[in-house]
Order: C-alpha cells, then structure tokens, then sequence
C-alpha cells in the first residue's frame, strides 16, 4: 500500500507533499510413453530402465542432436520428494536451492530459475518460483512419469530463460493412448521417519471407444524434518510442507494422433525456516539502508518476531494438447498447447497475511514439423503469452487503509506480452546428426496504477482546496499518478536466440557431440521492478526499471540490458556394452549477467539485512559433468559421477554468488530377479570461491541407499515393496546455493519406506 497519513500536521503535510512520490511504498511410469514416442518400454509399458537414462531421443516427437537426460521408472519413483529441485539433485551437473521442505528449486551447471524454463509436457509452467527461493515450482513430483532436460536446439525453442536448459516435466493427466484391455492404474503409499511424512497415490485411465479419461490425486503431509544434533536441535523448525494435487483429463484418440484437455490443481501449505520480519521496517534514504522506525517508516507488524511463517498456496491450470499427424498438407506433424493459469499464494507470519503473490496466464504454442525439404526436418512455431502477476515489494497487507490518508491502496499488477517465432531444423550427413534452432521474441512488461484513495477528514479537505483549489483531488491523484509512472515504466525487450549442435556417431557406441548457441535473456519482472523488503531472504532490493542508481551512473536504463550468453557444449559419450560414459564440457561468456549486487549489511534489528542492487556485469561460467560405468556381472554396475562449475564476474574483482562446489561420487547398482537394489555415496566439496557478501560453505558426505522386491501379479499387475535412506551418515550438510543456507541445512538421515501396485 502507498499511501501518506495526515494525522501529522500541516508542516509535515507540505514537506510530505512536496517531497513524496506516494509509491506503494506418479506412481509407475508406464502411461508416459505413447504410441509415437521413442522412450524404450517393456512388455507391460514400463519405461525399461532403473537409471538414468541419457538417450539421444527425447521424449517428445522430435529427435535432438544432443543427448537429452531422462529420469524415469523406478529411479524416479525412489528418488521423488515433494519438491522439484530434491528430486532432481545428485544427477550429474543438477544442485538444488532449497527452502526447508516445501520450496526447493533445480540448480542446472551452477544457474537456477529464470535462467532454466520449467515445461509441463512442452508448454510452460506458470508459477512465480523465478521471483524468490521461498516460492515452490508447482509441480508434484508423486504425479510425473518422467523428467527430462534438454540442452542446445531443443531448449532454444523455448527462449531464453532456457539459456541452461529446459526442464519438461511429462505426465498423464492428458491421456495419450486408449489403455489396453481399457483400464490402467496405480496406487502408492510411502512413510518417511525423518519427517513423519505420509503420502498416498492414486491414478486411473479408462478407455471407452476412441475416448480416453483419466483421473490422478495425491496427498502428502510431512512435520518438520529431522537434522543432526550439532545444528542445536534434532529438528528444523518450520520445515513443515503438505499438498494436495489432482487432476482430471480426457482424449480422444485416434491412429493420427489425439486431441485432449485436463484441469489440474495443487494447494500447499509450507513453513519457512528462519523468517524474520524485524527487517520489514527496512528502508533507504538514497544508498543508505535504514532498518528504524522513524516518520513515517514503522514497523508494519509491531509484534513479536516468533511466530511461525508460512506460505498457502492454490493453483489451477486448464491445458488442451493435441499431437496430430498428417494434417495438412506439406507437414507431417501438428502439435498445439494451449494453457490457462490461476495462481495465488498468501504469505502469512502468526496471522497476519503480509503479502499475496498472483499469476494468471493465457498461453498458446504451436507447432508444425514440416516434410522433409532438401534432406531437412524441422519444427515451425509461434508461442503467445498474455500473464498478469502482482504481489512483490508488499509485506503490509495486513495493514488497513488509515483514516488521514491519500495516496495508493493496493499494489500494482505487471502486465506481461509476449509474442515468439521459432524454427528449428535439423538432417543427417552419413554418420552426423545436425541440428539447428532459432526464437525470435518481442516482450513488453508494463505496469498497472493502483486504485487512488483519500480518507481526509472535512478539516484537511478544506486545508487542500485552500491550497490547491476545487480540483484538488484531481491534482493530487494526478500528482501521484504520473510519479508513479515515472518510477514504474513500461519496459520492452526484443531476444533473439540460436543455436546450432552437430552429433558425430562415431560407431561401436561412441558419439561426440558439439553445440554453440547464442541466448538473449530479457530481466525477469522482480530483476526489472523490486523495490522493497523481501523478508524470505533478508534482503532489500532494488530493480532495473525503478530510478536504479547503478544504472544511472552509466547513463543507461532498463530497456539497454538484454543478458547475452554465447556458450559451447563438448559432450563425448559411449552407449551399449559394459562401459558406458558420457561426459559434458561448457563454456559460458555472458555479457550483462544481471544479478543483486552488494551495497551494504544493516544489523541494527539484528537479524542482517542486505541492500542489494540488481545491475548488469560480464561473467564467464565453465565445468565439466558427467558419469562413467561399468556392467561387473549381468546384474550389477557400477557407476562413477561428478561435476564442477567455475564462475567469475570478469571485469571486477568478485566471485558470483550462490555457485554450487564441486562434487564427486560413486553409484552400485545390483538387480538379482525380483530384487534389487542401489548404494549411493558422493562427496561434495568445500565452496571457498564466494562473493564479497557470502562466507565459504564447508563439505559433505551423503550416503543413500535403495532396496526394493517386486512380486509380478501377471499380466499388467505388479506390486512393488522398497525402501530408500537418504543421508545416512547423517551429515550436517549446508547448501551453498541456498539463499538461507544456515537456516536452512539438508535433511538429516531419512528412511522413506513405501508400496507401489500397479494394475
């Protein structure tokens, strides 16, 4: 809310007036792969694979010129969490930013989201986890049949917030196939001790006719996870998450193709380890953080800091997919994703709700594969994109508009535009692969003025019109109004990115691939327009687009910064026989990285509180990752991982922030009959490479183990028995590219013990 109370007096009204701006202030896999998708399945549908799987077939229609990581059966079904980014991390070259046990985020060759886009089977996943680590992808691991990540071309399709890959999420929700003998389902319940969690699954597709239905839901309700003793408790207080997803979807199916539509919703409801709302009287008098109450800065809570914070948050989405072939003539394949998405989330300290996040998006994508022309496939595409998002720089919402005031009452919505082309082509030349893809996009964010109040009494009424005559409501309103403006303006971005991949196959299994690819990445909207307290992360911060003094200085705005990145990929791997490896090199030079830079620490609450600015420097980013193994016998392997990322900032002396160590590990797999199992340990090293306002992160060891017993029923009926630790050694473990790494360490040893039957 922006607003200016006038129980003060006269002189403080006129210094007010004259100087304020009035801001404001799944449970098996065997429905993932369809008739047309390459995924290697086996007799019952079963992704065939305990691993993960590095293909060089994407789960989508379209082949890629580079390897595209999978994770799916089994493997995915013992490593999901409730969160995105515990599912996903141990894989080669994938960390996680996490937030306690509700929010955690994937970290892809050392960049998380906005510089990694989230898909939901090829179309864009709405949420608002770019705009602070506390804010969870909204996805449900429990529901997915696979995960893939996609590098080069394929991601270029998707701009340039895929500038390190795309992570497409592939469910069932939309049927894709007529169920043989006309019903398939499956159920899953799981218990983990470390954090008391309960979980239960359900899904079921039926078929009548061409006419596909499905129907899925979970439930999942864990306390507070356990942590080793040396972190001064056995447990991190509100680290607390529960949700609830389902969705309901139907198809109809034909031997061309399908055309279907889902609605889909998930509600969750997590704490957040460490909050603090001291830091919310924080402000800035020029570059100066100021965290005491004085004027009109106060304390928007006045009350104890030691309640437990927590988010709330619903989301509902409605998708139509179709994939067709051979529907008009000259393309041999016509693909379409539309998508409407309602999100909100309240975030609530005690009970008091301090800030709403909303999101609402009209998105529409489609594409058509052409006929071969001159030995050439390819991908023709235009994606629209209408949004509208609301909710930073508020944490007052709990705060009435005051009697003696004028001024805003509300916050201000961020109105986003998006219109993209994109082609991607790709031939074979004897034994390489080529691949190609360009996006063009022009973007607009604008922003909308809050509703205008005035709550004067009769005696500051007579006062103004004194002094501004009859119109003085106008002229304040109109005063307000073009400040505003001026301090929140529209912002246009035209990105360009492409991208060109060549894969050599050499024989007997080897292959070499090489991708060179140029991303443009317009500032996401909180890069662009924060000017407040983000009390999650202890921090204020000030955008791109609002009077940014950095920027000033240099003469440019918001509009002059468009984050180039221009990379290389060198990736050399061997497939069948019993070694196996792959293993990935990358060279990243990025002109105008944006990132929050350091101005100064307040501790006068006594809970730190950075300043930081977003602003726009060159940096350089290389590593290697990748995983070796080796078949000992037909029923085991033994497989050897690691990665390494090295970041610099280029021109100044500095190191960027929150860039995952190094890591090094080992993997035994055993599958005897019905039995089998996995051991896990892995390394990861000490982070000393830090930024000026970070402190080196310490090492760890994590030990994890599976063990599982599958009793095959017949036919498509199965029920599976397992158990996975996780942190076994039971490490104090501290994450470097969590923004609340001391509040928020690693889960403590775990055992999640669960049944899966399928049916």
């Amino acid at each position: 809310m922006g607003f200016r109370n006038m129980r003060r007096g006269a002189a403080a009204l006129l210094t007010t007036s004259a100087l304020a701006a009035g801001a404001p202030a799944p449970a098996w896999a065997q429905e993932a792969v369809t008739g047309g998708e390459e995924a290697e399945v086996d007799a019952r549908g079963h992704v065939g694979t305990r691993e993960i799987v590095v293909t060089g077939r994407s789960l989508e229609t379209e082949e890629n010129a580079l390897p595209v990581q999978v994770l799916a059966g089994d493997e995915l079904a013992h490593r999901r969490e409730g969160g995105l980014g515990e599912t996903l991390a141990g894989l080669p070259g994938v960390h996680l930013d996490n937030f306690g046990g509700g929010a955690s985020r994937p970290v892809i060759r050392g960049q998380t989201v906005p510089r990694i886009e989230v898909l939901s089977d090829g179309a864009n996943l709405f949420d608002v986890a770019s705009v602070s680590p506390d804010h969870a992808i909204t996805t449900d691991p429990l529901l997915l049949d696979a995960i893939e990540i996609q590098r080069g071309p394929a991601a270029t399709r998707y701009g340039g917030n895929a500038t390190n890959g795309a992570i497409n999420l592939i469910d069932s929700k939309v049927p894709k196939v007529v169920p043989v003998g006309g019903l398939t389902g499956a159920t899953e319940v799981r218990y983990g001790t470390g954090d008391e969690e309960k979980t239960v699954v359900g899904r079921v597709t039926a078929g009548i006719g061409q006419f596909a239905l499905h129907a899925e839901g979970a439930r999942r309700a864990a306390d507070d996870y356990d942590v080793p003793d040396s972190y001064g408790s056995d447990k991190l207080r509100d680290s607390f998450a529960e949700s609830t997803s389902y969705a309901f979807g139907a198809s109809w199916i034909t031997a061309k193709g399908y055309v279907g539509a889902a609605y889909s919703r998930i509600e969750s409801e997590y704490g957040l380890p460490g909050h603090s709302h001291l830091n919310g009287v924080c402000h800035t008098h020029g570059l100066d953080l100021h965290c005491g109450a004085h004027g009109s800065w106060e304390d928007p809570f006045g009350s104890p800091d030691d309640h437990t914070a927590y988010i709330k948050l619903r989301s509902d989405r409605v998708d139509v997919r179709a994939d067709y072939d051979d529907l008009l003539p000259g393309f041999s394949h016509t693909r379409a994703r539309l998508s409407y998405t309602d999100y909100t989330h309240d975030e609530i300290d005690g009970d008091l709700l301090f800030s709403r996040y909303t999101n609402e998006v009209w998105d529409g994508r489609f594409e058509l594969t052409h006929e071969p022309v001159l030995g050439f496939t390819g991908v023709l595409g235009v994606q629209y994109t209408d949004g509208r998002f609301g909710g930073i720089n508020v944490n007052d919402r709990h705060k009435p508009f005051p009697d003696g005031a004028y001024g805003f009452d509300g916050s201000p919505d961020y109105l986003t535009d998006n219109f993209g082309i994109f082609l991607s082509e790709r031939r074979s030349f004897g034994s390489v692969d080529v691949e190609a893809a360009v996006r063009k996009d022009w973007r607009t964010v604008d922003v909308t003025v809050p509703p205008y109040r005035i709550t004067l009494d009769a005696e500051l009424q007579d006062l103004f019109a004194e002094w501004y005559g009859p119109d003085w409501r106008q002229i304040l309103e109109r005063e307000d109004v073009d400040a505003f403006r001026a301090r929140n303006p529209a912002v246009k971005h035209d990105p360009f990115s492409a991208s060109l991949a060549a894969n050599w196959n050499i024989g007997r299994g080897y292959g070499l691939a090489l991708s060179l690819g140029h991303t443009e990445r317009a500032p996401s909207v909180r890069e662009l327009y924060a000017r407040g307290n983000n009390l999650a992360t202890n921090s204020y911060e000030l955008g791109l687009a609002v009077g940014n003094p950095v920027l000033g200085e240099k003469g440019l705005s918001a509009e002059d910064i468009l984050e180039t990145t221009d990379a290389i990929n060198l990736t050399f791997r061997k497939a069948g026989g019993p070694f196996e490896f792959e293993v990935g090199l990358f060279y990243q030079e990025v002109d105008d990285y944006v990132f929050a830079r350091l101005i100064e620490t307040e501790t006068e609450t006594g809970v730190p509180h950075d300043f930081l600015i977003y602003t726009a420097a060159d940096a350089r980013f290389a590593g290697i990752d990748g995983q070796l193994s080796y078949q000992l016998t037909p029923q085991s392997r033994v497989t050897v991982f690691g990665d390494y990322v090295d970041a610099k900032l280029k021109r100044d002396d500095d190191n960027l922030p929150r860039i995952p160590p190094g890591r090094l590990g080992a993997r035994y797999d055993l599958a005897a009959g019905p039995l089998s199992g996995d051991v896990e340990y892995y390394r990861t090293f000490e982070q000393d490479k830090v930024a000026s306002y970070e402190t080196p992160t310490a090492g760890y060891d994590m030990l994890n183990a599976t063990l599982s017993y599958r009793i095959d029923l017949g036919g498509a009926r199965a029920v599976e028995l397992y158990a996975r630790g996780s942190n076994l050694l039971n490490e104090l473990a501290f994450v470097h590219t969590s923004f609340v790494k001391e509040q928020s360490p690693l889960r403590g040893r775990n055992v999640v013990i669960g049944m899966r039957h399928a049916f």
